[in-house]
């Protein structure tokens, strides 16, 4: 008997708006506060400074404003997984458009402010079922507006690794989508039920093929906290390094998710 189809996760289109906004916001206010010499400070991101990582983060809002300028797609044709797996085809056209945006908004507050203007008058103005062509595809707004909290969340983790002095914060239910998103393109990349991911308090994924368990602590388990597990699915950190930090751990002879990592890039 085949294994039961899994369901695909959904979100609250509601709570997802409202998380994207309220990171955004985070974002704004640290940025309002950065130096030029802050901005001129190198990043994780290959040669990008946090001047270019802060106009990738205002591009990645804008998307949205992008794609609804463009003609709407007769129907639906990609899932949201279908976005974290196409974001790497894209890197070098976004490494261009992100420099060309730098060099001209020299007032990235001014940026930032217009954009979340923009974005909350483009969520006021269009239904969430509104199909946007996007890299990935053509996908309905709500869809596409999460993929906005993964960029805001893994990007402010970029400007938190890049400066100085407090962390910017991380707006839960935003952190929570881009824990469950990963966690769900991992288990499309492996597909299978040998293996239990746990990343507490967000998110539980089956995956990996071979045995499945039905009762008990599975034999295969792996688990880590969110953003370390973000770190791990984008590439920021490297599998062994979070297991010899001990920010990881992993039991069984299938716990080992090197080989499926990174997801993004």
């Amino acid at each position: 008997m085949p294994p039961a189809k899994k369901r695909t996760r959904s979100y609250d289109p509601a709570r997802t708006r409202t998380a994207v906004l309220a990171q955004l916001a985070h974002v704004q206010d640290a940025v309002a506060a950065l130096t030029p010499e802050q901005l001129a400070s190198p990043t994780r991101l290959g040669t990008w400074t946090v001047r270019e990582l802060v106009a990738h983060i205002g591009m990645a809002v804008t998307g949205i404003g992008r794609s609804l300028a463009l003609p709407e797609p007769p129907k639906q044709d990609a899932v949201l997984l279908d976005w974290v797996f196409a974001t790497a085809a894209s890197s070098s056209a976004i490494d261009d458009f992100t420099r060309g945006l730098a060099a001209t908004h020299p007032d990235l507050g001014a940026y930032l402010a217009d954009s979340a203007r923009e974005l909350a008058e483009q969520l006021d103005s269009h239904p969430g079922t509104r199909i946007l062509d996007t890299n990935a595809g053509a996908l309905p707004l709500a869809d596409y507006l999460v993929t906005r909290a993964v960029e805001l969340v893994v990007h402010t983790d970029d400007l938190n690794a890049a400066l100085p002095g407090p962390d910017i914060p991380y707006d839960r239910q935003a952190l929570a989508a881009t824990t469950r998103l990963l966690a769900d393109a991992l288990a499309a990349k492996a597909p299978g039920g040998s293996t239990e991911v746990r990343i507490p308090p967000y998110a539980v994924v089956q995956c990996v093929e071979g045995p499945r368990h039905t009762r008990g602590t599975p034999p295969n388990v792996v688990e880590t906290d969110p953003l370390t597990w973000i770190r791990l699915a984008t590439g920021r950190t490297e599998w062994r390094d979070a297991l010899a930090g001990a920010k990881v751990s992993a039991s069984g002879e299938r716990a080992d998710l090197a080989g499926l990592l990174p997801l993004m890039s």
